[in-house]
């Protein structure tokens, strides 16, 4: 199985796009249908060449009805001229024969975050992440559930993918990030993603935690040297830890539920990690964890992506390998190929493509290369949700 992400406006108005992607060779198109701010390149489009995504959106219709006494309300896409982008781009890939599957970011939202800062993640430092909506809110866990439905409901997607469901950390916000520099540690980039707000606060103080102390912890070991988040906060590691994967459970039972019950046998995917202390775009999940597919980041070096997709390959579900196409991975049909192999051998039975609008038409022709040998190395053909649409 193999998956291109795309964007709305990589197929609203561009006659050719969906026959574009289709002869790739690709079985499904994840299409977001709710997105964080974003500059995107349109190689490929014949009305433009860049857009500017200035704010969170949802591409789904934001009907006032669904949304009426909620705190927080997606914001809609004024960047596009059709009044339902999602279902004009939906269509449009379904007449090419290509399912459609919902790529749902659900906390990355600096435009909500940005107006409601008591719904943020912030750090033990006392400083907000605005991009960052901390799901130990209750209106952050309705306005995740109600667009879940909605576009359930409204977007009528074939399947749906859920990004960022839990709470977000240090990496993945900043524009013009300089953060590089501060060669933080993965264990010190970890300490500073732990929430402190106060909808946190409460949830560690009914679980019996010493907050100043564990506030103290993290800021001792975000200016040492910790070897892990273990050994910076000692005794309060298992208490701490329970707590804040218990929030992304929460938040993943809650929108799981929604989903299903707005769309009985619904297939639900997340992007996912298995580290206990993982936030951002691949929230933590735990063993047994009750959704369709497991979407590992593989973005890095291929031993440490195999590592990982490994380690959610023994947490039950399927596994599935989210792969970077675009630099600084090379343009090369070849590269490709013995990721995808690489991916699989470490148990992804599902190949995601990242990204269908934004590659140059020689990463599209590196990627459709891949795809084929892949297939014809593996004896696999078409699958069946496509040759069903």
């Amino acid at each position: 199985m193999n998956v291109i992400y795309a964007y709305p406006w990589d197929i609203v108005g561009d006659p050719g796009a969906a026959a574009r992607l289709a002869g790739l060779g690709v079985d499904a198109v994840a299409l977001a249908a709710s997105y964080h701010t974003t500059r995107a390149a349109t190689p490929h489009h014949p009305a433009h060449r860049l857009v500017d995504a200035r704010h969170s959106a949802c591409y789904v219709p934001v009907r006032e009805e669904a949304w009426k006494g909620a705190r927080l309300v997606p914001g809609t896409p004024s960047w596009m001229d059709s009044a339902d982008p999602f279902g004009e781009a939906r269509d449009a890939l379904r007449a090419a024969g290509l399912p459609v599957r919902a790529w749902t970011v659900l906390t990355h939202n600096t435009l909500l975050g940005s107006a409601n800062p008591d719904m943020v993640v912030a750090n033990a430092f006392g400083e907000s992440y605005p991009y960052a909506l901390c799901p130990a809110a209750a209106d952050v866990r309705d306005y995740c559930r109600t667009l879940i439905r909605e576009i359930v409901e409204t977007g009528d997607p074939d399947a749906l993918i859920l990004e960022a469901c839990g709470p977000l950390g240090f990496r993945h916000g900043g524009h013009h990030e300089k953060t590089d520099g501060a060669d933080w540690s993965p264990a010190q980039v970890a300490l500073l993603s732990l929430c402190f707000c106060a909808n946190c606060v409460l949830r560690y103080e009914a679980a019996g935690l010493d907050v100043a102390e564990a506030r103290a912890r993290v800021r001792a070991g975000v200016d040492g040297r910790p070897g892990s988040v273990e050994e910076a906060l000692g005794d309060l590691a298992d208490p701490l830890r329970g707590v804040r994967t218990g929030l992304a459970g929460e938040l993943r039972a809650l929108l799981l539920a929604e989903a299903r019950a707005a769309r009985p046998g619904l297939e639900v995917a997340l992007h996912a990690s298995a580290d206990p202390w993982a936030t951002g775009p691949f929230a933590t999940v735990p063993e047994g964890v009750d959704a369709d597919l497991l979407v590992g980041n593989c973005w890095n070096s291929p031993e440490a992506d195999e590592a990982g997709l490994r380690a959610l390959g023994r947490l039950g579900p399927r596994v599935g390998a989210y792969v970077l196409a675009l630099p600084p991975r090379p343009a090369d049909g070849g590269a490709l190929t013995f990721l995808a192999e690489a991916y699989t051998a470490a148990g992804a039975s599902e190949i995601h493509w990242y990204h269908g609008g934004l590659a140059s038409t020689t990463r599209l022709d590196a990627i459709a290369e891949a795809i084929g040998q892949h297939r014809r190395r593996d004896g696999s053909g078409p699958t069946a949700e496509a040759s069903s649409s």
